[in-house]
């Protein structure tokens, strides 16, 4: 019974956390669509982008107490990797980066990264995965994470002025910003590309 209820969790976790992600995609979509204004597209989205992202803290818990079969390490390098970008540099220097067309790639980055991923886990726990989510899951990232990641690291460098002209713990995040988004990347995306590997052997063994 406990396996039904977490199955049925991470269900309901991965499907709300798939539509949150679809609407800022769509939301920053339609506002560069409409306005082609970056202040205007950080400013009506940045807030959403924050409370969304920081909601993936709970795939930390979820890796700890075993309910999923991912790296608790892994997965904390990338859910802070992630929150360092939006409390550490969108929060703290918003005027720094609200003009920045680096922003408005790096949310469509992420947003269509986490539709593709939250949809594929939630299809896999129901137990069908389409295949054409298998392709986007384990194709789409060879291009999506570079620009979400390259994206991330160009807004951490354009505080660096700011970060180390004010209070000390933007200077602790800055720090901790570049040291991390480099190891973080590599380590991720060599993971993506394990993973990718084992599935296309997977698949062909299948045809």
């Amino acid at each position: 019974m406990a396996k039904t209820f977490t199955t049925q969790y991470l269900k309901l976790y991965n499907v709300l956390s798939c539509f949150l992600w679809l609407s800022v995609l769509i939301r920053a979509g339609l506002l560069w669509h409409i306005s082609g204004d970056q202040r205007v597209v950080f400013n009506q989205t940045n807030v959403l982008v924050r409370w969304v992202q920081t909601l993936a803290l709970a795939e930390v818990f979820h890796s700890i107490l075993g309910f999923v079969k991912s790296s608790p390490f892994t997965t904390f390098i990338q859910v802070l990797s992630r929150l360092i970008l939006v409390w550490g540099v969108c929060f703290l220097f918003p005027q720094s980066i609200n003009t920045s067309s680096i922003y408005i790639f790096m949310i469509l980055a992420w947003s269509v990264t986490e539709v593709i991923r939250y949809a594929f886990y939630a299809c896999n726990l129901a137990g069908s995965v389409p295949k054409w989510l298998l392709w986007l899951r384990y194709n789409t990232f060879i291009v999506l994470y570079p620009i979400g990641a390259g994206s991330e690291f160009l807004l951490v460098l354009k505080t660096f002025r700011i970060a180390w002209n004010t209070f000390l713990i933007s200077k602790i995040v800055w720090t901790a910003a570049t040291v991390i988004y480099p190891f973080g990347f590599y380590m991720l995306y060599t993971h993506m590309i394990s993973q990718r590997r084992k599935v296309l052997k997977l698949s062909k063994k299948n045809v």
